[in-house]
């Protein structure tokens, strides 16, 4: 299909032929801003070319806009955490600075590992989901996953045969998130299963793990000893360790709302 192309058309036939123009290219942006777009020109005196400029960003920025979205819908979180809703100041523990350098993805370009560690309240997950959002929008393919339901899908997946297809699947992702890890006791097979898929990573792609326990206590999770020691091995190597502390900065701000309503 071609649209009929002739020069004097009128104001409604040019903004029909542009409508139909834009749907058949599948620029949807340009298709939506362009009648506030040619008012806006007109009325600054805009050059065909700054016009022209004007409703080519409008389009690429839509579009890395939507792509960012998906990226972040495939990434699965389960909550909408941000960087800009943490409260550094809640939790002293937590260095704003070297969360913001960590914001900027580079240890993820380098595939290099991230350790949050600390108790329930901490902001462990908050920072993890965050951070992960953050990876997203800078164009990285990640996901978002529990500890417990990744080994249960490992160990579905090597029963029903599809266990290289499904630790290939996870090693494809530029950053995995793990959370909660050290929450549950696993059993050698399971750790084994969740070894593989660290080890598919190893040195290429970024993990991220959010963890209750310290290192130390991780062979209540990982209760062979070598086991234990070659994926801490591999979860550090070159990463970051944060550190985010025992006080629950979220048991503090409840505690501190119901002295503020009880005074009132």
């Amino acid at each position: 299909m071609s649209l009929p192309r002739q020069r004097g058309l009128t104001e409604q036939a040019a903004t029909t032929a542009v409508d139909q123009a834009c749907r058949m290219l599948r620029l949807p942006t340009i298709r939506s801003q362009f009648p506030d777009l040619a008012e806006t020109a007109s009325r600054e005196q805009m050059s065909y070319l700054g016009f022209l400029a004007e409703l080519l960003l409008a389009e690429c920025d839509d579009r890395a806009r939507r792509r960012s979205e998906r990226r972040i819908k495939a990434a699965g979180f389960p909550r909408d955490k941000s960087l800009r809703k943490f409260d550094f100041e809640a939790n002293p523990n937590i260095d704003a600075a070297m969360i913001h350098t960590l914001a900027k993805c580079e240890w993820i370009k380098k595939g290099l590992p991230l350790c949050l560690i600390g108790d329930s309240g901490t902001g462990k997950s908050h920072l993890l989901i965050a951070l992960g959002t953050e990876a997203a929008m800078a164009g990285y393919r990640v996901k978002y996953v529990l500890a417990t339901k990744l080994v249960n899908e490992l160990v579905e997946a090597a029963d029903e045969k599809q266990l290289t297809k499904t630790i290939a699947r996870y090693g494809r992702v530029d950053l995995l998130c793990i959370d909660e890890l050290g929450y549950m006791e696993l059993d050698r097979r399971g750790a084994e299963l969740l070894f593989q898929v660290l080890t598919e990573r190893e040195e290429k792609n970024s993990v991220a793990i959010a963890s209750n326990e310290s290192f130390s206590g991780w062979t209540k999770t990982f209760t062979d000893p070598r086991l234990c020691a070659a994926i801490v091995d591999r979860l550090t190597f070159g990463g970051n360790i944060i550190e985010t502390g025992t006080d629950s900065y979220r048991l503090a701000t409840t505690r501190a709302r119901a002295e503020q309503q009880a005074v009132g």
